[in-house]
Order: C-alpha cells, then sequence, then structure tokens
C-alpha cells in the first residue's frame, strides 16, 4: 500500500488543461476592440446606404425630394458616380469614340519634349478584353468623362454651363493620373502641359444593309491645359 502510494505521488504530473478555442470573427477580440469594429461597420452602412438614397434620386423621375436636395444630389453624384442610359435608349450610340492624349515634358536632361498621341481608349479596352471581372474605371470613368465634357461645352470647348470647369478638371485629372507613372515615375521628366482629343469613326452597317455610312475618322481637338 505505502509503495503504491509513493510511486502514484512521484509520477508524472497530469497535463494541462487546453484553452479553450478562441471564438472567431469580431466576437474574439477584446471588449475594447469590438467596439471599434461595430463603430467603423456602422459608418460604412450609413454610407452605403446615403450613397444608394442619392443615386436614386439622381435617376429618378424628378419629384419634389430630388428638386429639393438637387444641389446635394449634384455635388454627390458629379462626376464620379454620374449615371448614363442610352444602353438602353431608343437609339443607342452607334460611334466608336476614342480618348487620346499627349504631353509636353520637360525631360531629365532639360529637353524640351512633346510626346505622340497615347490612346487611352485602347489601353482600357485591351484592359477589359478577356478579362472575367474588369473594372468599373476600365469601362466607364474615360467614357464618363469625356461624355460629361462634351455635354458641357459646345463645339468650339466653351463651357455652356456651371459644370463645364467641373468636367475640365475631371478629364485633366484622369489624364494626370495615366501619364505621371510612365513620364515622370519612370523616365524621371516633368509634366507642363496636357492636350486632349476624341477620335470619332462611325460603325459600319452591315453587310445586308443598303444603309451608307461615313466611317472616316473624325477629331476633335482640346486646347493645351497647364498642369
Amino acid at each position: 500500500m505505502d509503495s503504491y502510494e509513493h510511486e502514484s505521488a512521484g509520477g508524472a504530473a497530469e497535463p494541462p488543461v487546453p484553452a479553450p478555442p478562441r471564438a472567431s470573427g469580431i466576437a474574439g477580440l477584446s471588449p475594447r476592440f469590438r467596439v471599434v469594429a461595430a463603430l467603423a461597420l456602422g459608418v460604412v452602412a450609413v454610407a452605403a446606404c446615403a450613397h444608394l438614397a442619392l443615386v436614386f434620386l439622381h435617376v429618378a423621375p424628378s419629384n419634389t425630394l430630388s428638386k429639393r436636395h438637387a444641389k446635394t444630389i449634384d455635388a454627390w453624384i458629379y462626376p464620379e458616380f454620374e449615371q448614363n442610359w442610352k444602353l438602353f435608349a431608343p437609339n443607342p450610340l452607334q460611334q466608336n469614340i476614342a480618348v487620346q492624349v499627349r504631353a509636353e515634358v520637360r525631360t531629365a536632361g532639360g529637353e524640351l519634349v512633346t510626346t505622340d498621341w497615347r490612346d487611352l481608349s485602347a489601353e482600357d479596352g485591351a484592359a477589359i478584353r478577356h478579362s472575367l471581372l474588369p473594372s468599373h474605371t476600365e469601362q466607364n470613368e474615360l467614357r464618363r468623362a469625356w461624355d460629361f465634357f462634351t455635354g458641357s461645352h459646345d463645339d468650339d470647348n466653351r463651357p455652356n454651363g456651371e459644370r463645364g470647369e467641373l468636367s475640365e478638371q475631371y478629364l485633366r485629372r484622369i489624364a494626370l493620373d495615366r501619364l505621371t507613372p510612365q513620364l515622370v515615375d519612370r523616365e524621371g521628366g516633368r509634366l507642363l502641359r496636357v492636350q486632349m482629343r476624341s477620335a470619332t469613326t462611325a460603325v459600319a452597317a452591315p453587310e445586308w444593309s443598303d444603309e451608307t455610312t461615313d466611317t472616316q475618322t473624325y477629331y476633335r481637338e482640346l486646347p493645351w491645359w497647364t498642369v
């Protein structure tokens, strides 16, 4: 009996009890971080609901609410979130419009150079082609920015409303965003001015149609913009 008790007392210690598994998600955070996460989710939810409400009022038929808050709605929608429904119009667009840009650059060696025209629309098209999930930016940003500009300017590129200056700033910002990585970051130059133009070509009529279509490309050049 004494020998049995001695062996039990001197034997190996019992293994420690494993800690309970940690809960996943927000439940696994400390109370302080749970509050922060809940507040962040709440802010995101409110912002998403407000955005959807403003977009709905923008595209909905004119009503008392949209008229009363027209300035607030326009300030939020334009230019990034503008909606366009030409796809469903009785007479859809039948033109290919390519937006192009060139720049005047001061090179790292001090030389003043004007670049060749760069087809931004073709670059977006190449990025979309064969892509299962093309981005909204590649599909619509440049196209809608050009539509926004032409809709707020006359044929002589003079603004015909309050949104003219905003559309110019938007186009210029897109051009700089596309040109800076190559001309400034990679080649060490300094952008001085940019110029944009559109190349518009009508879609040819199908072979079975008797319609005659002028498929010549027409250009619309904008003035140089100082960066």
